[in-house]
C-alpha cells in the first residue's frame, strides 16, 4: 500500500489515526455526558455542542495563521497534540456528581472543550498541508491523489472503532459498580434530586421502575435519593474514563508524529523559496482562466452546502 510513496505517509497517517481515534471517542458520548453530568436540557446541552463544534473549524483558520506566521509548522502540529490531550485531560479528571458547583464545573468542562478545539485547529490543517508537501517531490507528484486516499482512510479506521471504545468503557464502568445502562436515568435521576418525591408522578413511576431494573443484583432500591446520587456518580465517572482513553490515543499519535518528526518536510522551507521566487510563481498562477477558476468556486460551494447539511442534521440527532 505504502509503496512508491514518501516514506514519512505512514507516520502522518497513523499520528492522524490517533488523534481521530481520541477525538471521536469525545464526540460519541460528549453531548450524553453534558446532560447527564450537569442536568442540563436538552436546548442547553445542544447551544454547548455547537459552539464547540462551530469552534473547531474557526480555529482550525486560526491554527494556519499561527503555522503562516511563525514559519514553524511541525511545532505547531506538535503544540496541537500536547493541548488536545491537555484538554482531554481537563474534562476526564473524575468530578463528583451532583457537582457541588454546578457553574464553577461546567465552566471548566467548556474550558476543557475549548483547549481541545484550539489544539486541533494547530494540528488537523498544518498536518494535512505537510502531507500534501511530501508529494511536491517530483517522483511522488503523480501518486498524490492516491497517498490522500491513504491518508484519510487511516482517519476512518480510527473514527470507525472509536465509539465502540467509549460505549465499552462506560458500559464496563457501570457493571463493574453493579449497574446496567439506561439512557433515560440520568434525567430522572437529576430530577429527583431537584425536587424529591414532589416530582411528577409519571415520572416517579418510571424512576422507580426502571431504578429496580439498572440493579444487576436484583436486588430492590429502597432509598431512590441514595440510589440517584450513586448512579449519576458512577454513569459519569464511566463517560471520564472513556476520556482517559482518549488521552492514551493522543499520547500516541505524539509518540508517533515525534519519533518520525524528521522524515516530514518543512513547509516554512516550500514558503521561503516561493517567495524568492515570487515573480515566476505569480506569473504561473495568472494562466489559470476564470472559467477554471468559477468551477472551483462552484465546487466548494456545492461541498460546504453537503456537509453543513449533515453536521446540521448531525447536531439534531446528538442532541435528542
Amino acid at each position: 500500500m505504502f509503496k512508491n510513496h514518501p516514506k514519512g505517509l505512514l507516520a502522518a497517517a497513523l499520528a492522524n489515526m490517533g488523534e481521530r481515534f481520541g477525538f471521536y471517542i469525545m464526540m460519541a458520548i460528549l453531548t450524553l455526558f453534558i446532560s447527564s453530568k450537569f442536568g442540563l436540557s436538552e436546548t442547553t446541552t445542544g447551544l454547548i455542542y455547537s459552539a464547540f463544534y462551530a469552534s473547531i473549524y474557526l480555529l482550525a483558520l486560526v491554527g494556519g495563521l499561527i503555522a503562516d506566521r511563525t514559519k514553524n509548522y511541525k511545532g505547531t502540529i506538535m503544540a496541537g497534540i500536547v493541548l488536545m490531550a491537555a484538554g482531554y485531560l481537563i474534562i476526564a479528571i473524575p468530578t463528583p456528581t451532583p457537582v457541588p458547583d454546578k457553574g464553577l464545573y461546567l465552566a471548566l468542562t467548556c474550558l476543557g472543550l475549548l483547549v481541545i478545539s484550539f489544539g486541533n485547529g494547530l494540528f488537523k490543517g498544518n498536518l494535512q498541508a505537510l502531507v500534501g508537501q511530501m508529494y511536491d517531490d517530483p517522483r511522488y507528484a503523480d501518486r498524490r491523489d492516491a497517498g490522500f486516499q491513504i491518508f484519510y482512510m487511516f482517519i476512518n479506521v480510527g473514527a470507525m472503532f472509536a465509539p465502540f471504545i467509549a460505549i465499552g468503557v462506560r458500559n464496563w464502568w457501570l457493571k463493574a459498580n453493579g449497574f446496567d445502562y439506561n439512557a433515560a436515568l440520568p434525567e430522572l435521576c437529576h430530577q429527583y434530586l431537584g425536587q424529591g418525591t414532589a416530582m411528577p408522578a409519571e415520572s416517579l413511576s418510571r424512576l422507580t421502575e426502571y431504578a429496580g431494573k439498572a440493579m444487576l443484583d436484583g436486588s430492590a432500591v429502597t432509598d431512590l435519593q441514595a440510589f440517584a446520587g450513586n448512579y449519576l456518580d458512577v454513569f459519569n465517572r464511566g463517560f471520564q474514563y472513556a476520556f482517559a482513553a482518549a488521552i492514551v490515543a493522543m499520547l500516541i499519535s505524539l509518540a508517533i508524529y515525534v519519533v518520525n518528526k524528521k522524515r516530514f518536510p518543512d513547509p516554512a522551507l516550500k514558503a521561503a523559496a516561493g517567495e524568492k521566487g515570487g515573480a515566476k510563481v505569480s506569473k504561473e498562477e495568472i494562466q489559470m482562466s476564470a472559467q477554471e477558476v468559477r468551477q472551483r468556486i462552484y465546487a466548494l460551494f456545492a461541498v460546504f452546502g453537503v456537509v453543513i447539511f449533515f453536521c446540521f442534521r448531525s447536531i439534531r440527532t446528538d442532541t435528542r
